[in-house]
């Protein structure tokens, strides 16, 4: 028979799950201050023995303290439980404990009459053991082990996330993964400072179990002997009953909770539930078993002992190892009988191309291993510095052996082919001297592998002396990371991939949606983003500014641009003021070598070709005159201290620059319309 369904009313009626469970929190406090009916108290204790036992079965099968992440709540809430039925039953059994043993429930009746044996002296005794080892020994030993392990696990916190970074910027994990193991981190370190607090619920409701028991017991004895006219033996048997009894349904339910407590603090770092973590640790070899059945024969053998009883654990002993030596034995030689099927690794997985390597000779892997390793914190904080100054975020740098390479050689290399190389002298730093020359002190001499600058390795203990006569110096692992820095500035744009672009523009705020909307696909696709952010970043221009960007390119789709160059143009345009300010040198104006009207009339009568296709096609002889006469000024003005840039007309400056890459590809080249009208600009010189 098909089940009816729950009418539309009865649905509406029925509360939520947050709102089901305020009011059941709600109805534990009006419990602590309402009288409760008998057989709603009956229903009450039942509950809070039954959760306690599904609190403690839940923390023996648990596969790892994390999984139980609301243990602290539930304790509190069990305790505030507990408490609630405690006031409930004390409120009875003063008011109405002269009407005999079953004036306080069913369950206080039970567990007075059966587990006391109706003697008072053996309850009495009986609770105050349940007392006492649930508060000095379960709940002590529980609440120090939560206060040691939120402790270490504070302060292995700023480690464990180093571990992480490093093996994200060493390639070994990707983001998806490293947010994963933070959130795990921060998970673990939270429920370790919950435990340590929550551990205090649980001590705190056995002080207060023994004082409410006290409370019932002196309380019942006066008001059933002064106010009812009860005899005092009467009066002492109905009152202690009642009071043991209630004590004891109190303290069997916590002493479960506080059992389940302490086997999730002490679970520590053992995976699996607790019967195969304790079955296989203490029962890992035959050894121990064995010596422990010859133990227990010789328990039994010694006089007036019961020989039965260790005869068969020492059975039981003897066989379990014997078994777990089998099992040993046939696990060494299935190796031999049974060799493994070699596994190969995907084809895919060997077509993967690794965005950035660094290949490190055996000699230098202690720069990204050990305690020492430098190196990773370095990439770590090289991806970071290149994400706030360009936009976007690196991909990872894979670092990896190769036994191929000179023991002090690096390589770095870029979608696999290789950018740059160097030969590194650690411990040795190395020294170099602003001014080009070598320095003036013992040491090996060699070339700074970045810019080419003559350069000396020196010892560590003449550092502070380096320093002192004005040189810069660095170590080995800053050798790399200074390297690989311009290295990636060099091919920035080749390191954009589509994804990315499409990352990028996905995680734009909110507001900013709706013009990706309107441009994509409808005026431009991500390729064609993608492309005009490349030619960007080919000039070292910062593209972290994207919804200026995309303003740009949907003005000049609006203006007809379609090829690359014009919507570059008119982006670089928008960008005027950050171009400027990126051009500025330390005087504080933009110093710039201009391009005279004669080469600019020469350059415009070299074009040929469509209006949006023109190509340059100039005499290799002026060309030749062009980039001689560039080289001198520009030197001249590096030798003034100037790092000018070159401007031209906006109709000549990709032409221009598509020249000046090819022999000087750090210095900019800006169009006049890419000078911020409040820059202040100087010339330096003139072509």
């Amino acid at each position: 028979m098909a089940a009816t369904a729950l009418p539309g009313w009865v649905k509406s009626a029925r509360p939520a799950p947050d709102v089901a469970f305020a009011l059941g929190v709600a109805a534990l406090l009006v419990v602590l201050v309402v009288p409760l009916p008998v057989a709603l108290l009956d229903l009450g204790l039942a509950v809070s023995i039954t959760a306690s036992v599904l609190v403690l079965m839940t923390a023996l099968f648990l596969q790892r303290p994390l999984d139980f992440t609301s243990f602290p709540t539930v304790l509190l809430l069990t305790t505030l439980l507990r408490l609630s039925l405690n006031v409930a039953t004390t409120r009875i059994i003063l008011t109405h404990g002269h009407e005999g043993p079953n004036a306080a429930g069913h369950v206080v009746a039970a567990f007075g009459g059966f587990l006391m044996g109706g003697d008072v002296a053996v309850g009495l005794i009986v609770f105050a053991i349940l007392l006492v080892v649930n508060f000095m020994v379960v709940t002590k030993g529980s609440g120090r082990i939560a206060e040691v392990a939120a402790r270490f696990s504070l302060d292995a916190m700023p480690g464990k996330q180093m571990a992480i970074d490093a093996d994200l910027s060493a390639g070994l994990i990707d983001e998806a993964t490293a947010r994963r193991r933070r959130r795990e981190l921060e998970e673990e370190s939270a429920f370790h400072g919950a435990m340590d607090g929550a551990a205090k619920f649980v001590r705190g409701d056995a002080i207060a179990g023994l004082i409410i028991t006290a409370i019932n017991l002196v309380g019942g004895l006066a008001i059933g002997v002064v106010r009812n006219g009860l005899p005092l033996s009467e009066a002492a048997t109905t009152f202690s009953m009642l009071t043991v009894g209630d004590g004891l349904v109190s303290q069997i339910p916590a002493l479960l909770v506080s059992v389940a407590a302490g086997i999730v603090v002490t679970k520590g770092g053992a995976e699996g539930s607790a019967d195969k973590a304790l079955i296989g640790q203490l029962a890992s070899g035959p050894k121990p078993l064995a010596l422990v059945s010859g133990a227990a024969v010789l328990m039994g053998l010694l006089p007036g002992m019961p020989l039965l009883p260790f005869l068969f654990l020492a059975g039981a002993a003897g066989t379990a190892a014997w078994a777990r030596r089998k099992a040993e034995a046939a696990a060494r030689e299935e190796p031999a009988t049974l060799p493994a099927a070699p596994t190969e690794a995907p084809i895919h997985d060997a077509m993967r191309i690794d965005l950035l390597r660094l290949e490190l000779g055996y000699g230098l892997l202690s720069l990204a291993a050990g305690d020492a390793a430098r190196l990773t914190e370095q990439i770590r904080g090289l991806r970071r510095s290149i994400a706030l100054e360009v936009g976007f975020v690196l991909p990872s740098v894979r670092i990896q052996d190769n036994l191929q390479l000179a023991p002090d050689t690096y390589v770095i290399r870029v979608k696999e082919i290789e950018a740059g190389r160097g030969t590194l002298r650690p411990p040795l730093q190395l020294a170099i001297d602003p001014s080009g020359g070598v320095p003036d002190l013992p040491g090996e001499r060699t070339t700074e592998p970045t810019f080419g600058l003559p350069a000396l390795w020196i010892e560590e203990s003449r550092r502070e002396e380096a320093l002192a006569r004005g040189c810069t110096v660095v170590d080995a692992a800053g050798v790399i990371a200074t390297h690989l820095t311009e290295l990636v500035r060099d091919h920035m744009a080749e390191l954009l991939s589509f994804a990315e672009t499409q990352k990028l523009l996905d995680e734009l705020p909110r507001e900013q949606q709706k013009l990706v909307a309107d441009l994509i696909p409808a005026q431009l696709s991500v390729g064609g983003v993608q492309r005009v952010l490349q030619a960007l970043l080919a000039e070292r221009v910062s593209i972290r500014d994207l919804p200026t960007i995309l303003e740009g390119l949907q003005e000049a789709c609006a203006g007809g641009a379609r090829t690359v160059p014009g919507l570059v143009a008119v982006v670089r345009t928008r960008l005027a003021r950050q171009i400027s300010d990126a051009a500025r040198g330390p005087g504080g104006y933009v110093p710039m070598i201009v391009l005279s009207g004669e080469w600019e009339l020469a350059f415009a009568e070299s074009l040929i070709g469509p209006a949006e296709e023109k190509q340059l096609a100039m005499a290799p002889s002026r060309l030749g005159e062009f980039m001689q006469r560039l080289r001198d000024v520009f030197d001249n003005a590096a030798a003034n201290g100037e790092a000018a840039v070159l401007v031209t007309s906006p109709a000549m400056r990709a032409h221009v620059r598509a020249i000046v890459e090819r022999f000087r590809p750090a210095t900019a080249v800006l169009s006049q319309a890419e000078i911020h009208p409040r820059a202040r600009i100087r010339t330096v010189g003139s072509i």
